[in-house]
């Protein structure tokens, strides 16, 4: 067993772990079909009372007109920004260079779609209002993620997102909301989702992230564009005869955990704050602006991957189950505080962070 397989291991074994809802298993599906009556219908073909109510409920949470039930993310933002360019008349869009669907979709926008990415900004800072000024030729939709996840899940100031969405419309350009994780941020803002979404032409949420769902996806908006969207869904293959197994468990615990993003917000910035007091080690964005962040150490992988399991088998703690390798020696790691971090005693995390920073400090001084 290599030292990535036994970190693997040894977070699994582990008594506590500090990020995450909890372990991905069938449990998710039979907590939820435990409490449901075996006789309630099914959706079908994207119809029926089970998805419509919901697609009903997450359209006015997010103060849209409508919205659609998608299996996934990646089928209902391709689906929004070839909306989009239909409508104008160009297949340029504009978003970040570690933009999902640029890094993550194996060129599926441009490959099925035949739509012409405009990167902004650089990769290791947000697009700013001067990026979009400074834009060079038309587009026809820019897409923000918020936040932006693989710099750390930083965020810009609200303001500057109002001036980029008034720019946005003064000039006939529509805007999209990846907002996978927009849940997550409203503490930060200190504003509703509807607020944040007011913002923009058309949002994408996520039901397996912090809400800790199976999987799918709402893409909402103007009613004309969700009903567009129904035609594209149905193009891609993404009404299968039934959701409901994806819908029930989004609805579940969304009404489950809802409430409780801006507990895992303060429980994210402690978190951080443990891991900044250790020498060699800092997290970005030092102080977290959702319940996610990224840890990175000033060492080598193949020196931090055996120290973190070293740490989880003797206090029984899980830091984190995976790290990547960056450039000149070092490494980083993602967390995403969800309902597990509750339930890890204090003086656990404390011993924990103790052994850490003890054992760090002898890697960085050998």
């Amino acid at each position: 067993m290599n030292d990535k397989e036994s970190l693997k291991a040894a977070f699994k074994r582990a008594a506590y772990q500090l990020g995450g809802n909890g372990p991905r298993d069938i449990g998710i599906l039979k907590q939820v079909f435990d409490e449901i009556e075996g006789t309630q219908e099914s959706d079908i073909y994207g119809a029926g009372t089970l998805i419509e109510a919901f697609q009903s409920k997450i359209a006015a949470y997010l103060g849209k007109e409508s919205a659609v039930f998608f299996p996934s993310g990646t089928m209902a933002q391709q689906i929004a920004l070839r909306i989009w360019c239909d409508e104008k008349g160009s297949k340029q869009v504009a978003y970040h260079p570690l933009c999902h669907l640029e890094i993550h979709e194996e060129d599926g926008l441009k490959e099925l779609h035949h739509i012409e990415p405009v990167l902004l900004a650089d990769k290791e800072r947000l697009i700013t209002l001067e990026d979009v000024k400074a834009l060079d030729g038309e587009i026809s939709c820019l897409l923000l993620e918020l936040p932006q996840r693989e710099i750390g899940g930083q965020l810009p100031a609200f303001e500057e997102l109002e001036a980029i969405s008034d720019y946005c419309r003064e000039r006939g350009i529509k805007l999209h909301l990846d907002g996978a994780r927009l849940f997550e941020i409203t503490p930060y803002y200190q504003k509703s989702a509807a607020e944040i979404c007011a913002l923009f032409d058309s949002v994408y949420v996520s039901f397996y992230k912090g809400i800790g769902g199976i999987a799918g996806a709402i893409l909402a908006g103007g009613s004309d564009f969700t009903e567009r969207s129904k035609v594209w869904k149905r193009r891609h293959g993404g009404d299968l005869i039934s959701l409901y197994p994806y819908i029930m468990t989004s609805d579940y615990y969304f009404d489950r955990r809802i409430g409780k993003m801006a507990q895992y917000f303060g429980e994210a910035k402690e978190l951080a704050a443990f891991f900044n007091e250790c020498e060699g080690v800092y997290t970005n964005p030092e102080v977290p602006v959702s319940n996610m962040f990224h840890i990175h150490f000033k060492l080598p992988e193949t020196a931090v991957l055996p120290i973190l399991t070293e740490v989880c088998e003797a206090t029984g703690v899980g830091v984190t189950s995976w790290l990547h390798e960056r450039e000149e020696g070092t490494c980083y790691s993602e967390i995403s505080v969800g309902d597990r971090y509750e339930s890890v005693p204090e003086e656990k995390i404390r011993e924990a962070f103790r052994l850490l920073k003890e054992k760090l400090e002898a890697a960085l001084s050998a």
